[in-house]
């Protein structure tokens, strides 16, 4: 969107994120009404606008704004205008803030949905997020997220109003919390389930310099997930240190499935119980009764205890005695869109001392607010519809994968799934309504998941563990003792390798080559196109005594893609030569044999003949290509997408083994950070 002011026919100025932020109603009014009677020329000058400046609708144009952004009015937001920091939040009364939190949703549906990117978990959060600011006194108190997409409203709330339309994008707010960023994020999150281990670090670190502030560690349905939550709570219980951990419940179950328990409601009497329980004078007269029962004798005392996890356990919802056995004291449910109840919580939790941590059990809906909305949609915008449905005919190598599996799962039924992630990607559920039975969503447990993928390996199963690389990080470890060393035949499709764009560093994916690599067993390997992946699956099937790799990009294929075909075993450790030429070599590993292509018709034009090779294989690497690709050319140029130490270093290494860095050959390798591959290349023949 716009962030420069126009001038339009209709004598109307506006800046779309300055101080006069948006049209008022009788402009917007006038303008909807001289675009009705004028839509097909509007859209005729917007089109060919960048080719015909000076015949477009509007004389002066910074950047011209979505067509879609005249045709839905933003609703006013009169008191979240008034606050640029949380402690103005302070001077409001509850109807105040229960007005400020929907015009908060109001305000993150408006930008989202004109950006096209989800929020329903946003909306989930907002009088969660009012609540926490009104009642604790950030960043001097430490509030931590564990998921991104939950904390646009906390974004909103802490100077970064006028950013929001930026988020994601280049040189824009980040998708996660950031320290970098902003005072008020106290911990990065990108990965999620870290909150609570890098609070109990704070709330230690405050107890050992004699600090007083509070910290807040908010986690969800799908981070208690991950192992690392509940390495976390445990060490809290036994520390015994002072913080807030508070469950953003939107699935209203403890349950992993919903089918094991039925939905929790909030009722007036649960909510009388919850604000009970978090109150000073209950947990004074708890602390004082159990310290009674301690000076009578210890069976009385385990006796009490048992008593009172009992009464509690009855109180709560099925699953809430888990986090007291873990050290937590409980409180909850609580309803997570009524602003008093969570601030009467909230304030009796921030009031307590030398009690230990607490768990806040909060519940939520997720469709709070998209009652009249779908998400990702903005109203009577045509345009956002087409864009979608094109977006959803886009074929991914995501969707080549599934398809090569299911043909290989028809033929052999000993081929199952493994996949993580907060949730599944679509294209698995081609494979999911073929073969229920051998598909397993473990969710963010990356470690178990590729354990598990390891013992399916052993029973006979071959599995295909499916993890973004920037997750598989997170099980590393099983990977080397599990996997690697044990010699077990578990296939490691990695997806959203390289760059992801939009989704910021903490998704990126260029660490995966590197760490592979360097295991002595694992064969590595990267499809430069989705005719090579194919190919690649039918290879990991045959491989059974040892592990294999693969990665590949999220990208969307050029075209249609081709049509599916039985994929061909390579032979392990063999590249090719796709094009001949006399003077440079590009050896290009997996995607980015694309851009050598591209870089050799560049070249071409300055009269450089360029030899273009697909390496196939980081591990074990095709040395006969590589000694006749240094034979025969001056330069040998390798590319890849993934951070130093990866497949360029592996060739640079067996050169320099091989002698071959003796000769006339010059060997300059492109990895990240350096990406202007082109411009580099130029410059190295220069």
């Amino acid at each position: 969107m716009a962030s420069s002011s126009w001038q339009c026919l209709v004598g109307h100025r506006s800046f779309f994120h300055g101080e006069s932020r948006f049209l008022s109603k009788s402009e917007l009014f006038r303008t909807m009404q001289f675009l009705k009677r004028n839509t097909s020329e509007f859209v005729a000058h917007k089109n060919s606008f960048a080719a015909h400046p000076q015949k477009s609708l509007c004389s002066q144009v910074g950047a011209l704004p979505d067509l879609c952004d005249f045709f839905w009015e933003k609703d006013p937001t009169p008191i979240l205008d008034m606050i640029d920091t949380p402690v103005q939040l302070k001077n409001l009364s509850h109807k105040e803030l229960k007005q400020l939190a929907t015009e908060i949703r109001s305000e993150i549906s408006f930008i989202m949905s004109n950006a096209r990117r989800p929020y329903k978990a946003s909306l989930s959060v907002v009088e969660l997020t009012v609540a926490i600011h009104y009642v604790f006194h950030a960043p001097m108190d430490k509030i931590l997220w564990d998921d991104g997409e939950q904390t646009n409203a906390h974004k909103i709330l802490t100077g970064r109003r006028s950013f929001m339309h930026t988020l994601k994008q280049k040189k824009g707010l980040s998708g996660f919390t950031s320290r970098a960023e902003s005072d008020y994020d106290a911990f990065g999150a990108g990965h999620g389930c870290n909150s609570i281990s890098a609070g109990l670090g704070m709330a230690v670190a405050r107890d050992i310099q004699g600090k007083k502030n509070r910290v807040v560690a908010i986690i969800n349905n799908w981070t208690t997930m991950a192992g690392q939550v509940y390495e976390a709570m445990s060490n809290a219980g036994y520390l015994d240190s002072n913080m807030i951990v508070i469950l953003n419940d939107s699935r209203h179950s403890l349950h992993p499935k919903l089918d094991d328990g039925s939905k929790m409601a909030i009722s007036p009497l649960s909510s009388s119980l919850s604000k009970l329980q978090s109150s000073r004078s209950f947990r004074r007269f708890r602390e004082a009764a159990k310290g009674i029962t301690k000076r009578i004798g210890k069976a009385v005392h385990e006796l009490a205890a048992k008593v009172d996890e009992y009464a509690r356990g009855m109180i709560g919802p099925p699953g809430a005695t888990l986090f007291e056995e873990l050290g937590l004291y409980y409180i909850g449910p609580v309803n997570g869109h009524n602003i008093d109840d969570l601030v009467c919580v909230l304030n009796e939790v921030a009031l307590l001392d030398s009690t230990g941590p607490v768990l806040v059990h909060v519940i939520t809906e997720d469709e709070k607010g998209l009652e009249s909305t779908d998400e990702g949609t903005s109203k009577s915008c045509p345009l956002v519809s087409d864009s979608k449905s094109m977006k959803s005919s886009l074929r991914t190598f995501n969707d080549v994968l599934v398809e090569t599996l299911v043909a290989e799962a028809e033929r052999d039924k000993s081929i199952v799934v493994v996949h993580t992630g907060i949730a599944v990607d679509p294209s698995l559920k081609l494979f999911q309504s073929r073969f229920p039975d051998r598909i397993f969503d473990i969710g963010m447990a990356e470690q178990h998941a590729i354990t598990f993928s390891a013992g399916l390996s052993c029973g006979g199963m071959k599995p295909f563990c499916i993890i973004p690389s920037t997750f598989l990080q997170r099980g590393y470890d099983q990977v080397i003792e599990d996997v690697d060393l044990q010699k077990v035949p578990v296939r490691f499709a990695i997806s959203n390798a390289g760059l992801v764009g939009s989704e910021g560093p903490t998704q990126s994916g260029i660490f995966d080559i590197t760490f592979m690599a360097c295991l002595p067993n694992m064969i590595v390997m990267a499809p430069s196109d989705e005719d090579e992946l194919i190919d690649m699956v039918a290879t990991a099937v045959r491989i059974n005594d040892r592990p294999i790799c693969f990665r590949y990009p999220r990208m969307a294929l050029l075209g249609n893609g081709s049509s599916l075909h039985n994929g061909i075993p390579i032979e392990i450790g063999k590249g090719e030569i796709l094009v001949e030429g006399k003077h440079v070599a590009l050896l290009g590993y997996g995607v980015m044999v694309q851009n050598c292509l591209k870089a050799r018709s560049l070249l071409a034009s300055l009269g450089i003949e360029v030899t273009v090779a697909s390496a196939r294989f980081c591990k074990p690497l095709d040395i006969e290509l590589i000694r006749e690709l240094c034979q025969d050319h001056e330069f040998l140029i390798t590319v890849e997408e993934g951070t130093v130490g990866g497949f360029g270093a592996h060739v640079s290494q067996f050169l320099a083994l091989d002698g071959l860095l003796d000769g006339r050959v010059k060997v300059p390798f492109f990895s990240y950070p350096s990406h202007l591959f082109v411009d580099e290349c130029i410059h190295a023949l220069a």
